[in-house]
């Protein structure tokens, strides 16, 4: 089970396939869940906040998003969306593989733009506002996109793949000379661990199996976790289990026990006061009452 997988809640506005690997899926924050923790993918992803406020964190850079604004994620960047207290959130989650805008044989703007933006050689803002003198241009791309979406028309494809060659126009004939990203060792340790608890957190994480994955001690990895987390890897560890669990709880019809397993919890009674210390309900009425509980 992946990071995309327990969104379950979502509405698919467009389905993708192998042939053309593009989804826009409709959120709400928190009534399809609170929180998407720190992940990384493959795939593009394009944030673009239609409602309400919240929180998107990109490469460790917090961003306080509101209606209208646009986030960009390239591939291999590490992100998460959180939902702001006392605020709701609706936004379109445009994720995309860059393989379709790049033909096998290879071209030019795969070898100046794309490939490039793969390796992590050059780098974009990734925060649009309103006011920013690019979003009429990035905004009517995506806009065109979601009335492309409604119908589905004949030769759909082309249209979408003409928006997004005209985003990236946009952000490569507009924005300042692309910054060259710098190597960040600290970034890639992290997202190796981070992938890590994504795929295995159902199973036991010793804090020595975790310093071995980014090749440190266990003291090094603690302080190097924290510094960069802002909390100790146990505490990140459980956190997620958690919020994996919130997720199967609206998602699934599994009994608590059965949740509590999956999600890494040898001790049901440890899971449900941890549960209801971070939810503020027992697992049961989370389940009855939802994220508005």
């Amino acid at each position: 089970m992946d990071i995309l997988e327990y969104e379950n809640t979502q509405e698919i506005k467009s389905h993708g396939h192998k042939d053309f690997p593009f989804n826009i899926y409709l959120c709400s924050i928190p009534l399809d869940f609170s929180i998407v923790p720190l992940h990384w993918h493959n795939d593009m992803e394009i944030i673009y906040i239609k409602k309400g406020k919240g929180r998107v964190t990109v490469d460790l850079d917090p961003f306080f998003v509101s209606q209208g604004d646009i986030v960009i994620v390239p591939p291999g960047q590490l992100h998460a969306i959180e939902q702001m207290e006392g605020c709701s959130m609706e936004y379109e989650n445009i994720i995309f593989n860059l393989s379709m805008l790049m033909p096998a044989q290879g071209d030019s703007c795969t070898e100046t733009f794309f490939q490039p933006m793969l390796q992590g050689q050059i780098l974009f803002p990734s925060h649009f506002t309103i006011e920013s003198s690019l979003y009429p241009s990035l905004s009517l791309c995506l806009n065109t996109m979601d009335e492309i979406c409604k119908t589905f028309g004949k030769g759909y494809q082309l249209a979408i793949k003409g928006q997004l060659f005209s985003f990236f126009y946009t952000l490569a004939s507009s924005c300042p000379s692309p910054t060259p990203r710098q190597k960040h060792k600290s970034l890639d340790r992290l997202k190796d661990i981070l992938k890590y608890v994504e795929t295995n957190y159902s199973e036991k994480i010793p804090i020595k199996d975790a310093a071995r994955i980014c090749g440190f001690s266990e003291s090094h990895f603690m302080k190097f976790f924290k510094s960069n987390m802002e909390l100790s890897f146990t505490d990140y560890l459980n956190d997620y289990r958690l919020t994996m669990a919130a997720r199967m709880l609206l998602s699934s019809s599994g009994s608590i026990a059965t949740i509590a397993v999956e999600t890494g919890f040898g001790n049901l009674s440890y899971f449900n006061r941890s549960f209801k210390r971070k939810y503020g309900c027992t697992p049961t009425a989370f389940r009855a009452g939802g994220p508005d509980f």
